[in-house]
């Protein structure tokens, strides 16, 4: 699901965005559903009763036709108010991964609470008809109810699919949704039952595992956690919210990894592989079901009837209902996102707009009206989305009664975390017995993970890339380092935290923590499956702790399996830690032994998915395969692996990240061109005869991080490469981001440019800090209307000056944003 709290501009939507039956191409055959394959299921009949269908009835006979629209159409925090209830009567809110309750992200669950009753307050004002509904309130709460600080914060899928004990999945359900309901909030977006099969894919770690038997298992685990067993004449209980089996279908499984791409697989294994996991959501009672953004066989899900209502509704049995996700009507063919019956007529109940609400309510109402969508189809959807509310207890008089903020972050719920981060690490490799840490042992502990909440907590924490988290936002947490620091004293050792290995005193042992930065959905893709195809820096302190004859266990912190055979073979011990979340104690939990020599607890995790020998992907060679785990006591050495990676990484093309580590970021090439020429910037300085623009490597975080330009005349520089198609970066509102450092602002206009248009900056360069570090956003959206072509992109960047100006750069990258932000003035 996009979080990005606005995912297309205005502008973009009243252009016309609508896609074309081309861009959906299809072989018809192959893309029949035939329902008598799928497997049988159905939603228990305590999903509703005789007296509930009664009021529904009558509901149903009062409501107009506007009042039923707005039932199908949910809008995000970001872009609606309560007030605007009293025109649009939408039957559905939902807040983003980058939308907080009046714009604050880190907002409290009492905070929360009062922002969903504002919306049902208005909701339950009764119309001049007499009806009143009262609207359902959904967040993503994928590990945990990782939308507030301080709550519990679990591993992610990934890790969960590592323990193999849906026991503590049903556990930790019933913990999130206490958490949830504990915020006013009663509809979570999770479970994700998507089976990946290509790691490149930057949602993988959502998937719990490889095996279709597992993600079943969870799937039921899961969804009775959430919502609880459901009861006849009886609506779901206080501490408990509606489940959202997501994303339908085959999320997992696109060609090449691709985020909302297209799975180009038979009906057998779109069955056997990828479907697997709902029967067991619809038996255990599933309250909703997510479209996904996703296609088979090149129809979109958003507008397939015959997966959405021959499959999922008639032959699963599905009497939930049924919720698309983030704009994603607007990719079916012949839609845009303000304009899409066929989603609705093939069998979505309620669209996910969150910025087009308004125009899709208002374009539905005519649709409804002129038979376009039928009375019965419309019927049939708001009779599925009542269901669902009368079963939360939403017309009752306390509207479910939700709304104890002490069970946030409760001292037991932290307990289940702690378990879950135990049982979800996988002991690669422990030659020699390195692990468990003895006690009374001189540990040094480093690596960018070993101290940073961020990176062991990954995406989807706080906001919708996780990027920003800091230990602050989990005052109840414990870093990893925090955690070792405490059990290796307790064991009566000493631990000692280093910035990059160094150390006054030689340790015993060693433990670097290391892996990939927070990600979710899009900037999570990777070409390959290689870890730090350059700028090998892991490898380099593993290497040099390992020289230096001192004992390594590598803490391996990831949202997938990846190759890193170089990291396994510098290492004694290897440790598949994956997304662990906010209890790093757990870690320690499971490597360091006490004074009695015994852990707290023993490695029980295995693989969910294979590891890869190399670094192509799907992993066609895996090097550990699916199931491997050691275990302590276990006599089984890792001899040396080969470092092949199998593929040219360098051919893989990067289109997001131009500028990094004081470097251009291949494929992308930094070059300069003044009165002397165009010349590449490499790591020396950059001067020529007659040339107008100096450039050099300097340090401003860490060393040669940045890059110094200084103007003596007029002159530009540019980040450019290879054709790059930016189109799913321009549909779902990303910027072009740069992150400097303006030295001296000069007299003349500065003007930046992405694919040959260029905006004046001066402004922005006059209000910058000088000196600081300070960092722009201007929407890709700004570009391609006045002309650039971001399907064919060459020069990412190029910033022109003129004397007397100077500035260095530190990062340049294309990002989602979460705000409608403007565009500066054409340059002229």
């Amino acid at each position: 699901m996009r979080r990005s709290a606005l995912a297309m501009t205005t502008a973009l939507l009243l252009a016309g965005t609508a896609t074309t039956a081309a861009s959906q191409s299809t072989d018809t055959d192959s893309a029949r559903v035939h329902p008598e394959l799928w497997p049988a299921a159905k939603s228990p009949a305590a999903i509703t009763d005789a007296a509930t269908e009664k009021r529904i009835d009558a509901l149903l006979a009062k409501m107009t036709i506007e009042q039923k629209v707005g039932q199908l159409v949910q809008g995000d925090i970001s872009t609606i108010t309560p007030r605007d209830l009293e025109t649009y009567p939408l039957g559905s809110i939902l807040a983003g991964g980058n939308s907080g309750p009046n714009g604050n992200e880190r907002s409290s669950a009492a905070d929360w609470a009062k922002l969903v009753g504002e919306f049902r307050a208005v909701s339950l004002r009764p119309q001049a008809n007499g009806v009143a509904i009262p609207i359902i309130f959904g967040v993503d709460a994928v590990h945990g109810h990782n939308n507030i600080p301080g709550a519990t914060l679990f591993p992610h899928n990934i890790g969960l699919g590592a323990a193999h004990d849906p026991e503590l999945v049903q556990r930790i359900g019933a913990v999130t949704a206490a958490e949830i309901a504990g915020s006013g909030i009663e509809w979570t977006f999770a479970p994700t039952l998507a089976v990946p099969q290509d790691l490149r894919w930057g949602r993988s770690y959502e998937g719990y595992a490889a095996d279709p038997k597992l993600v079943a298992d969870y799937a039921k685990a899961m969804v009775v956690g959430l919502q609880g067993q459901l009861v006849a004449g009886k609506v779901v209980g206080k501490t408990h919210v509606a489940a959202t089996a997501k994303h339908f279908l085959a999320d997992g499984g696109t060609d090449g990894g691709r985020d909302q791409g297209d799975a180009k697989v038979d009906e057998a294994e779109l069955i056997a592989k990828h479907a697997m996991g709902y029967p067991a959501a619809i038996d255990a009672g599933t309250l909703t079901v997510m479209a996904s953004f996703s296609s088979w066989q090149g129809i979109k899900h958003h507008g397939n009837q015959g997966l959405l209502t021959d499959a999922l509704k008639k032959k699963m049995g599905f009497d939930g209902f049924v919720v698309g996700d983030w704009n994603g009507h607007g990719q079916v063919a012949g839609c845009s996102v303000t304009d899409c019956p066929q989603s609705i007529n093939a069998g979505l109940d309620m669209f996910m707009a969150p910025d087009s609400w308004k125009g899709l309510y208002e374009t539905t109402v005519k649709q409804a009206k002129d038979g376009t969508i039928s009375a019965a189809r419309l019927d049939d959807a708001v009779r599925r989305i009542l269901r669902v509310k009368f079963k939360l207890g939403l017309f009752d008089a306390d509207h479910g009664g939700r709304g104890d903020f002490a069970a946030v972050g409760a001292p037991a719920h932290l307990a289940v975390a702690r378990e879950a981060v135990a049982k979800s690490l996988v002991l690669i490799k422990n030659n020699g017995n390195v692990l468990p840490i003895k006690a009374g042992a001189r540990v040094l502990v480093t690596g960018p993970g070993a101290d940073s909440m961020a990176m062991q907590s990954g995406g989807w924490t706080i906001s919708w890339q996780g990027t920003d988290v800091t230990h602050a936002d989990f005052p109840n947490g414990q870093t990893i380092w925090e955690g070792l620091d405490k059990a290796v004293r307790e064991a009566g050792g000493v631990a000692t935290l280093s910035e990059g290995g160094v150390y006054k005193e030689k340790p015993d042992v060693a433990i670097v923590v290391f892996g990939e930065a927070p990600y979710a959905e899009f900037q999570g893709d990777v070409p390959t499956l290689d870890y730090q195809p350059s700028d090998a820096t892991d490898l380099a302190t593993l290497k040099k702790l390992k020289a230096a004859g001192i004992p390594v266990v590598a803490l391996f912190l990831s949202g997938r399996p990846m190759f890193t055979s170089p990291e396994i073979n510098a290492a004694d011990a290897f440790v598949a830690g994956w997304l662990p979340g906010s209890q790093g104690a757990g870690v320690a939990d499971v490597l360091v032994a006490g004074k009695n020599g015994k852990t707290a607890r023993p490695f029980t995790g295995t693989l969910p998915f294979a590891w890869p020998a190399d670094a192509r992907s799907p992993v066609e060679k895996p090097l550990f395969a699916t199931g491997y785990g050691l275990k302590y006591g276990e006599n089984k050495p890792v001899g040396p692996l080969s470092e092949d990676m199998g593929i040219d990484v360098a051919a893989a093309l990067n289109v997001e990240t131009y500028f990094a580590g004081g470097r251009a970021r291949a494929p992308w090439v930094l070059t300069v061109t003044d009165a002397g020429g165009s010349r590449p910037v490499e790591s020396a300085p950059v001067s020529s005869p007659g040339g107008l623009i100096e450039a050099r490597s300097v340090d401003v975080k860490a060393q040669e991080d940045g890059k110094s330009f200084v103007w003596t005349g007029p002159a530009a520089f540019h980040l450019s490469g290879p054709y790059a198609d930016l189109t799913r970066q321009l549909n779902n509102s990303f910027a072009l981001r740069v992150e400097w450092r303006v030295d001296a602002p000069g007299t003349g206009p500065v003007t930046l440019a992405m694919g040959g248009q260029a905006f004046d900056i001066s402004d922005w360069v006059k209000a910058a800090p000088k000196g600081q570090v300070s960092s722009f956003r201007i929407p890709l959206r700004c570009f391609a209307d006045a002309g650039a072509n971001l399907t064919k992109l060459d020069y990412a960047l190029s910033l022109s000056a003129d004397k007397g100006f100077a500035a260095t750069l530190l990062h340049s990258n294309v990002q989602a944003v979460g705000e409608n932000l403007p565009c500066p003035p054409k340059a002229k």
